[in-house]
């Protein structure tokens, strides 16, 4: 379980969420510091100050996270902080990004693009695996259909398509693949039934008052609900649910050097 606010918005709110997601029971820690939005004049993130209030999250709750990197020039100054980067929809096919994180030593989540077939996602993984990054990790999150009930249509059969044809790590967030909080639950148990490695989801402690995306946030209680839920079922499909692992201890300057 990835949990987390889409964007920090400031200390008080990040360190909240990130004290709730790890009493509910997630493994890892999400959230933007950088946020690419449709709309210039929405919310874009607190930038790099976001992502110190991530690490200084990850000192008091354990929990290791991952963010989005929106361009090449911000990976030299993220990488010090995250334990993984993640690239978002948008940059799915942004190649020189994809070649710049190929060369770093840290996980990257390549998401899928709504608009990209399964061949063009895959080749996308192939620039981070070329160029030598192993630690690649897929992220099914809903493609666009001619459905408008749902904000995307959540492209569950991927998930086992890609499962048998690669061996990498496939996730599923169904926070952007539905847009609504009440499908969230059913679409993490179809996705642990399909067989994917976990899920990605957004969760806020006071959704309405969100910046970003709060309409499709979960509440920490309903996170801790599902985690509980999950425990439970993980069994029957021979799964377990993961704990947090233990986050790396970041470089020095002297040891990046």
């Amino acid at each position: 379980i990835v949990a987390g606010p889409c964007a920090v918005e400031g200390r008080e709110q990040g360190l909240a969420i990130a004290r709730a997601v790890e009493r509910a029971g997630a493994a890892v820690l999400r959230g933007g510091g950088f946020k690419p939005r449709t709309s210039p004049y929405d919310f874009q993130g607190l930038g790099l100050p976001g992502i110190q209030l991530l690490a200084e999250a990850r000192a008091e709750t354990g929990l290791p996270f991952i963010s989005e990197v929106m361009t090449p020039r911000h990976i030299e100054p993220m990488y010090p902080l995250v334990d993984a980067f993640q690239v978002g929809a948008r940059n799915m096919q942004n190649y020189e990004l994809l070649k710049s994180l190929s060369d770093v030593d840290k996980p990257v989540l390549l998401k899928r693009n709504p608009g990209a077939t399964v061949e063009e996602w895959l080749l996308a993984a192939e620039y981070l695996l070329a160029g030598g990054n192993d630690q690649v990790i897929l992220c099914e999150r809903g493609i666009r259909t001619f459905n408008t009930v749902t904000r995307y249509t959540l492209d569950l059969a991927t998930v086992a398509l890609v499962k048998r044809e690669t061996h990498l790590p496939v996730i599923v967030d169904p926070s952007h693949g539905t847009g609504d909080p009440a499908l969230i639950a059913p679409m993490v148990r179809a996705s642990l039934a399909a067989g994917a490695d976990g899920v990605l989801l957004e969760v806020h402690t006071d959704p309405a008052a969100a910046l970003s995306d709060g309409y499709q946030a979960l509440r920490p209680g309903e996170l801790a609900a599902l985690v509980t839920e999950i425990e439970e079922l993980a069994p029957l499909f021979g799964r377990r649910l993961a704990a947090a692992p233990t986050p790396p201890a970041s470089p020095t300057s002297s040891e990046r050097a």
